[in-house]
């Protein structure tokens, strides 16, 4: 099993034990203990039971090469901290030459600029953990899309505590040579793809909203409309003015019985895509069954009123019928 990985640090000849792990560079010994373990069990040969004798090669593979030698590194506190040195100069080096810096995926740009990164880094780790090894074919390219986050962020607290407003000049070291090195911050478009005029141009991984997204719909098509609630409100977290997302959402609602938040999404929706299907189809459900007339104002969402009975989907997809069902 090859493990080459080319994007994020990994690109500059440097071992990101972080993205290894999946844990966030500020990340102290007790978090990174705890991420091992569990990593390490998930790939431990004697874990996997129902695998296939390739499957557990594999995991052997990423636990004895990667894992292990990751967690060496940053479970010592004096490793560590040379690690943490070398990784600040790196953030520093690369803030001077933000032409080599290459990103692709969507998290990664949209986190280069966002104002600030702290809780946007965090909840994509956070989230990217949880299936980070779930599938062993696609674990280097989740590790580089978290390498990926890691460069950003890098880039984006190397002068954390020097700039005072975005977009600052960066620093300029004593020992900086070419004026011309004085660049803007990551929150440029320095951070743009180098691979072609325009992002769509190089093929990209599903971004982590669109992971939300799949998520969700596969919990609806199983009716778990509680746990689908979740997956949507993190999604928003990320991206507030994804209007599939706000629909989604607002059908959520709808069939928990929560009709004025379903209706406070919908129209979410449709402020940001008028022609979003589900959304006009939901709200016209809805402001049948609250009683009011198309495109009254929504009330301050509080305690809801359950109808009488819940309209049902029926037929056609995932969403089929939507809120065609009629009631009785």
């Amino acid at each position: 099993m090859s493990f080459k990985i080319d994007r994020g640090l990994f690109r500059y000849d440097f071992i990101d034990h972080h993205a290894v792990l999946c844990v966030p560079i500020d990340a102290d010994g007790k978090e990174i203990r705890k991420r091992y373990l569990k990593v390490a069990r998930r790939l431990h040969p004697d874990s996997c039971a129902t695998a296939t004798p390739e499957e557990k090669q594999q995991a052997s593979q990423l636990l004895s090469k990667l894992v292990n030698p990751a967690y060496e590194k940053l479970s010592a506190d004096r490793s560590r901290t040379e690690y943490m040195v070398l990784l600040s100069q790196m953030g520093k080096r690369l803030l001077q030459e933000p032409d080599t810096v290459i990103l692709k995926t969507d998290l990664a740009l949209r986190l280069a600029q966002a104002p600030t990164v702290d809780n946007l880094y965090r909840t994509a780790i956070n989230k990217l953990a949880a299936t980070q090894y779930d599938s062993l074919e696609q674990a280097l390219q989740i590790i580089a899309q978290i390498s990926e986050l890691n460069l950003v962020y890098l880039l984006k607290t190397a002068n954390r505590g020097v700039a005072t407003a975005p977009p600052p000049p960066a620093p300029a070291p004593k020992h900086q040579q070419p004026p011309a090195a004085k660049t803007p911050t990551p929150t440029t478009a320095k951070y743009t793809p180098a691979s072609g005029p325009t992002q769509p141009a190089a093929p990209q991984e599903e971004s982590i909203v669109g992971q939300y997204l799949r998520r969700a719909q596969t919990l609806i098509g199983k009716n778990q409309f509680a746990a689908a609630r979740v997956e949507l409100q993190d999604a928003l977290k990320i991206e507030p003015n994804n209007s599939r997302c706000h629909s989604m959402l607002g059908f959520v609602y709808f069939k928990l019985n929560q009709l004025k938040m379903a209706k406070v999404h919908f129209d979410r929706a449709l402020a940001l895509n008028p022609k979003d299907d589900m959304a006009l189809k939901g709200k016209r459900v809805v402001e049948k069954e609250l009683g009011i007339k198309p495109g009254t104002p929504t009330p301050t969402a509080s305690a809801n009123p359950a109808p009488k009975s819940q309209p049902k989907s029926e037929g056609g997809g995932l969403f089929g019928g939507l809120f065609g069902g009629k009631k009785k």
